[in-house]
């Protein structure tokens, strides 16, 4: 067996044992302030920011979070949508010597309060729109949360869009900001001359962000990712990319910053290249063309479900698509009827990448120098092993062609998850990462994904845990039994669908009732599609509730009603 199989076929201008030499994650703003200060780092709705003052506003933000106490061993919370001031945030967080927490704006509040409390996350950046401040005002209320730093949304608008948004909008999108204890205007945060107290980064040592995950278990964890992994991650996908041209690349930002894909791929990635960030607060079809047609990108980063959307679009293949040269999946799997049709109709390549947010999240991607192996997640990334071990024993190699568990070992694997040494433990042996993923690699080193050997949801793109579901449905005190599986969604990849008994099998409670009982106990993304009311639940031979079965009867149901189509 050849050890590393995906050297025979690896890209030409890529060297796969090349060493990377990280810097603090901060640093990629101060070198393309330096070499592109006048290039333009963001657009958000027609108002521009170009290098040089993103990093005087980055240099602000890290001495006004000095000033108010955060330093090393500070955890400071982003809950914020795409706009200029996440990227502010994230790396003024960084140069005051502190951990980036980032935050879903689609978590419920129970959510939020144990993110918190988890993390240990004192203060939270946030915004006064009413879907964002009312929520993480009632969070700071029952949480440790000790300061909101709040910014205005009219902020971030260019004049006169500022004033419209002021006299149209206002009173029905924000919040009612209180001055209380918690209150810190995010204005008043940044009024000072830009000179924050150097900090000492230990780039291999020191966290960066905190990413909440579902790891290999269903149970959110927050992995810990320094400097060094998120850094090296960044130049392992530049080293990757074909004809990158420093200072002139332009990207569309619909992803959500947030989530560790764009946190990587479209903010990090965008800034170390110089690129031009056109933002768009969330990925709205119709807006996300006009604005292509307009930009002409060179770049675009997207989940299946974008895809999708842009390839049924009725103005499609004229989409403003033309000058992308490079086109990122991630976050779920690219079914591989979806890239063929986009090719065909579109005629641009997806190259799907494979990652997690234990690997800062790419360790894997079909080459850019070739039409992307169809069903496959690719080849290692540069510094990075690719390895199927055996699923009940990770110290035994898997021969080629054979599935087993698909593991990594690079320089972008998390040090560990946060407070859990235990959990850690269970999936980094000897540097190497279980992912829980079960796969197999050909003979040229392509790895292919068969199956997933955990619960978690992949709802576009976004991590849905079947426990958080589950426990909402079960405080409803007619419930008797709840499961959760994910079923296939032609549009967003999978949604969650419930199976539920009641202790009372008379009692007429029906789906609309339990749906509106567990609404405000969970994210838009995790409500279930479905609730399906049984007599009884399958369960194991020692009574727990089994799931498999469940799976196979709506994957059979899907695949009828795809033959009947």
């Amino acid at each position: 067996m050849i050890e590393h199989p995906w050297l025979t076929n690896y890209p030409k201008h890529v060297e796969w044992d090349q060493k990377f030499i990280p810097k603090p994650l901060y640093a990629l703003v101060e070198d393309s302030a330096r070499n592109f200060p006048d290039s333009i780092a963001y657009d958000f709705m027609g108002k521009e920011l170009n290098y040089s003052d993103f990093l005087d506003l980055v240099n602000r933000m890290a001495q006004g979070l000095q000033e108010l106490g955060v330093g090393k061993g500070s955890h400071v919370g982003i809950f914020l949508p795409n706009c200029p001031q996440f990227a502010i945030s994230y790396f003024g967080i960084l140069k005051a010597g502190a951990t980036v927490v980032n935050y879903s704006p689609l978590y419920s509040e129970n959510e939020l309060i144990a993110q918190v409390e988890d993390s240990e996350t004192d203060v939270m950046i946030t915004m006064d729109l009413n879907e964002l401040y009312n929520t993480i005002h009632e969070v700071a209320k029952k949480s440790r949360l000790k300061h909101l730093v709040v910014e205005k949304y009219s902020h971030t608008l260019p004049f006169p869009k500022n004033l419209l948004f002021n006299l149209l909008y206002k009173s029905s999108k924000i919040a009612a900001v209180v001055e209380d204890r918690y209150y810190v205007d995010y204005s008043k945060l940044l009024d000072n001359n830009g000179q924050p107290n150097p900090v000492h980064i230990d780039v291999n040592v020191d966290v960066a962000v905190i990413q909440f995950t579902g790891g290999t278990t269903g149970i959110p964890k927050g992995a810990m990712l320094t400097h060094a992994n998120i850094y090296i991650n960044v130049l392992q996908l530049d080293a990757w990319a074909i004809d990158l041209e420093p200072g002139k690349e332009v990207i569309i930002g619909s992803l959500p910053f947030f989530h560790v894909f764009a946190m990587t791929v479209v903010m990090d990635l965008s800034i170390y290249v110089g690129a031009k960030v056109v933002i768009q607060p969330k990925f709205e079809l119709n807006a996300a063309i006009k604005m292509m047609k307009r930009e002409k990108p060179t770049l675009f980063a997207g989940v299946p479900t974008m895809y999708t959307a842009l390839l049924n679009h009725k103005s499609a293949p004229n989409i403003g698509m033309d000058n992308v040269k490079m086109c990122m999946s991630g976050g779920a799997p690219l079914p591989v009827e979806l890239g063929v049709a986009f090719k065909n109709k579109i005629n641009i390549s997806i190259s799907e990448g494979y990652g997690l947010t234990e690997t800062s999240p790419v360790c894997a991607s079909n080459p850019y120098d070739r039409e992307s192996r169809k069903g496959s997640i690719g080849l290692p990334m540069p510094a990075t092993e690719i390895i199927i071990a055996d699923r009940e024993d990770p110290t035994k190699i898997m021969p080629l062609g054979e599935n087993g568990e698909i593991c990594v070992r690079g320089p972008q694997v998390m040090k560990g998850y946060w407070n859990r040494p235990d959990a850690t433990n269970e999936v980094i042996i000897d540097g190497v990462l279980r992912t829980g993923d079960v796969g197999y690699m050909d003979e040229e080193g392509f790895t292919y994904i068969i199956d997933r050997d955990k619960d978690l949801i992949l709802v576009g793109g976004f991590n849905v845990y079947p426990r958080v579901v589950e426990e909402a449905i079960y405080e409803h005190p007619s419930v008797h039994e709840a499961t959760v599986i994910g079923i296939p969604d032609d549009y967003l990849g999978e949604r969650p669908k419930a199976f539920v008994t009641l202790k009372d099998p008379d009692e007429d409670l029906g789906e609309e009732a339990l749906m509106t009982f567990i609404r405000s106990k969970l994210g838009k993304h995790e409500r279930p599609k479905e609730i399906e009311f049984r007599d009884e639940l399958p369960k194991t031979m020692i009574g727990k509730l089994s799931k498999k079965e469940l799976v196979a009867e709506e994957k059979a149901k899907y695949e009828m009603r795809q033959k009947q189509v």
